[in-house]
């Protein structure tokens, strides 16, 4: 048995897999939105999303950029 922590509830589950995913799918949703809409500046926008999305503002400037051409 792997020891996880205080959180192996959550990680040792499939609630906790699958909410992993999702966050990970929301954390990537300027990135995603990008390649959907097949951005002439994706790598740029992975790369701000990647090492500033998690600020919040990162976020939202890279999901705000995403969706403008």
């Amino acid at each position: 048995m792997m020891h996880w922590g205080p959180f192996g509830w959550f990680f040792g589950s499939a609630f906790g897999a699958v909410g992993f995913l999702v966050s990970l799918a929301v954390f990537f949703l300027p990135t995603i939105i990008a390649v959907a809409r097949h951005h002439r500046n994706t790598l740029a926008i992975f790369l701000v999303n990647f090492f500033l999305g998690w600020t919040g503002i990162g976020w939202i400037a890279c999901l705000i950029w995403s969706v403008i051409r």
